[in-house]
């Protein structure tokens, strides 16, 4: 908060390419985030491996350790190397979670996952990061960036798309198919690794290349970049439209993840202070409430192992704690005051309007209805629908997990209300901006 900037220089591998580590805002809040949440996602995966009576929990446990170390690792990296190594780090160690259950549909929608990851970081994003190296000299992230003067229209552009392509783990159309195969791993994994640290790493390595390595005023100076609030957008909306078909709880869950996203990325694409310190805000807000609708889907599972939108009729009645909490993170993907999604939302709408952005502006307004479109008729099955005889055999989940969502339920709505250190940080991140 008073402007220390930290670093660590680990290792140079050779003359100019070094393994890195440096404490910035953006990245004290992401790494806060990913940690702070992983704390209580160890609550709710104990009480879910116990339910389900998992086996191989210890690799598990060791896989979900070194996933969280990565993720870290990205949220400090120093440089585009080190990134690069802790975002492959990120892809490796979360294979086997995903893989966790073993069985061969399982092992094939892993294969995707890491298919998917491992192509696009080194088929896109590695050239991405020799080119830049080749002609700024230089990967280290710095304020205002290091490409300025160095390079031309098109090149810009193009250089760009190998970066957000590259970063499959954004999953900006069309490198989402990951996502919803990575549905298959156990819920603990698809709540913090397939809500906060896999997808958050995307958004915010993204985030983070512009603002530090291309710089937002000479990126958005040039023409060849100005698809890219267009790809968001464009994401945005056919994921929401997506996620109205699903009919399976998680698949639903993994499609709005992807169209939550990509508000992170259109945000930074709108280039104006207040859209700025919305993509943080969103990477917060989207972390608290989808890690709260993961887990709850988690808690049916374990109490009732009901997967699917239309055996929930009722619910709400025999499991009130989860459901309660599921409905708070619901509310918060629409955007409805008091929760999280409300404050993000507002910033990023804000921004638009200051740019007077009506494609952004659009986009936000149509998501928030396609929102709604698809939570609120399960909110109303779970609350007014009643259960069908014969079906009521089951309580609430473990005691571990309806704590561990009933406090992600309360952070959710507690970043209504106290969001001050967040805006700082991210406020610390855009200033100078005009």
């Amino acid at each position: 908060m008073e402007g220390g900037r930290p670093s660590i220089e680990v290792s140079e591998v050779m003359p100019g390419l070094s393994i890195a580590f440096t404490v910035e805002p953006l990245g004290m809040l992401f790494a806060a985030l990913a940690s702070g949440l992983w704390l209580i996602n160890s609550i709710y995966t104990v009480g879910y491996m116990r339910g389900n009576k998992e086996k191989n929990q210890t690799r598990f446990f060791v896989c979900f350790s070194l996933a969280l170390s990565a993720t870290v690792g990205i949220a400090f990296a120093g440089n585009l190397f080190t990134l690069f190594l802790c975002y492959e780090l990120l892809t490796l160690s979360t294979y086997p979670l995903v893989a966790h259950k073993g069985d061969a549909a399982t092992i094939r929608s892993a294969r995707i996952y890491l298919g998917v990851l491992l192509s696009t970081s080194i088929g896109l994003f590695l050239p991405a990061i020799i080119w830049t190296y080749t002609v700024a000299g230089t990967g280290d992230f710095t304020a205002g960036g290091i490409l300025a003067g160095k390079l031309n229209d098109p090149e810009i552009g193009l250089l760009l798309a190998l970066f957000v392509f590259g970063i499959g783990k954004a999953a900006v159309m069309p490198m989402h198919k990951w996502l919803p195969a990575a549905m298959v791993a156990p819920t603990p994994v698809s709540a913090l690794l397939h809500a906060v640290a896999v997808v958050k790493s995307g958004v915010f390595a993204i985030t983070k290349i512009i603002i530090y390595i291309f710089g937002i005023e000479y990126l958005f100076e040039s023409p060849s970049s100005e698809w890219l609030l267009y790809v968001a957008a464009f994401t945005i909306i056919v994921a929401s439209i997506v996620a109205l078909r699903q009919t399976n709880i998680k698949r639903l869950l993994a499609y709005s993840t992807i169209a939550q996203l990509s508000y992170v990325v259109m945000a930074t694409a709108i280039l104006k202070p207040l859209a700025e310190v919305g993509a943080a805000l969103h990477m917060v807000a989207h972390a608290f409430g989808k890690i709260t609708l993961f887990f709850a889907a988690g808690a049916i599972y374990v109490a009732s192992k009901k997967t699917e939108i239309h055996q929930l009729r009722g619910i709400g009645r025999r499991m009130p704690w989860t459901m309660s909490a599921f409905t708070i993170g619901a509310l918060s993907m629409i955007g409805v005051p008091p929760t999280a999604g409300f404050v993000s939302k507002w910033y990023i709408l804000a921004g638009a309007f200051e740019a007077n952005n009506l494609v952004a502006v659009f986009t936000i307004i149509a998501s928030t209805l396609l929102n709604a479109a698809y939570f609120l008729p399960i909110l109303y099955l779970v609350w007014f629908e009643h259960e069908k005889e014969g079906n009521k055999e089951h309580g609430e989940a473990p005691f571990l997990t309806v704590l561990a969502l009933t406090l992600t339920a309360i952070l959710t709505l507690a970043f209504f209300l106290f969001n001050g250190p967040v805006i700082e940080l991210a406020s610390q991140v855009v200033k100078g901006l005009s």
